[in-house]
């Protein structure tokens, strides 16, 4: 597979190295108690695997379907727990920032800033986040072709910063419906910077159950296999205890205890991919 630039987030994690790595956690900030219990569990499966791993949960969700949406605690309640999450648990923890204005208080909680796919044109957003001077994790619109982020790390880069990786999260197919093209894992990761693979929000149905997203987890798995196999250097995905009881995104998400069974599946393909690459190469 062609290099890319290894990305590390906080003191331990490297986007882009050897090994895949993994984002999760859950759709929203929750209570502390609740969002700590999530990390820890996710922390001690990564670990057990030897796998780098990064946390994720937003602090507000501000691209919701409806107005009585979900959106979370809002920025400064939920950086304070991503904050207290990142201390008290020791992972790194990336969100998603909506605003210019979020930046100064995100980068003070957060080990990686993230931009949400609907904004990833804003280039006010993308050079403040770059300025921040924190590894920068930009989700592909829905609405954009895969070569066309070429131009959005750019923007990033244009700030001296070159610690950007790139999400594909499905691209808008019809009404309600995503589908993932696996040419554009390939294209964007020509680009030089670390290629990562939402499974969870590729498999969401936006705005296809009644005022909310629908989802179709089941295909979560199968999608985060194929994107393995193509070569990706980390997997995104929400993931909860109880989906069903989620604040939002439980159609899509998968449950905590499949989470170590589906790493152990994306490993041996990685493993596999690295294997015949040595072959290749003798």
């Amino acid at each position: 597979m062609r290099n890319v630039r290894e990305v590390r987030v906080g003191e331990s994690s490297v986007i882009g190295g050897r090994e895949l790595a993994v984002i999760a956690g859950p759709c929203l900030v929750e209570s502390f108690a609740a969002t700590a219990a999530m990390a820890r569990d996710l922390a001690a499966i990564c670990s057990h695997l030897h796998v780098p791993f990064v946390f994720k949960a937003s602090y507000d969700k501000a691209n919701r379907t409806s107005v009585d949406s979900k959106r979370g605690p809002g920025w400064q309640k939920g950086l304070e727990v991503l904050a207290k999450v990142r201390e008290e648990v020791g992972v790194p923890v990336v969100s998603d920032v909506h605003d210019v204005l979020q930046v100064p208080m995100a980068m003070q909680a957060l080990d990686m800033l993230q931009i949400p796919a609907f904004l990833c044109r804003q280039t006010d957003l993308l050079v403040a986040v770059g300025e921040a001077g924190l590894p920068v994790n930009v989700k592909k619109g829905q609405f954009l072709a895969p070569e066309d982020m070429e131009h959005v790390i750019g923007k990033v880069t244009s700030t001296g910063n070159q610690d950007v990786t790139v999400t594909e999260r499905g691209a808008s197919f019809g009404y309600h419906n995503l589908v993932v093209d696996m040419r554009g894992l390939a294209i964007m990761r020509a680009f030089g910077y670390p290629v990562v693979f939402d499974a969870t929000h590729s498999v969401q149905l936006p705005g296809g159950a009644c005022g909310a997203s629908g989802g179709q987890r089941e295909f979560a798995p199968l999608l985060a296999r194929a994107a393995v196999a193509a070569g990706i250097d980390a997997v995104f995905m929400e993931v909860h205890p109880d989906p069903e009881r989620a604040p939002c995104d439980g159609p899509n998400m998968i449950p905590m205890n499949e989470v170590e069974p589906l790493i152990k599946r994306l490993l041996a393909i990685r493993r596999a991919l690295h294997e015949v690459g040595t072959h290749e190469r003798s």
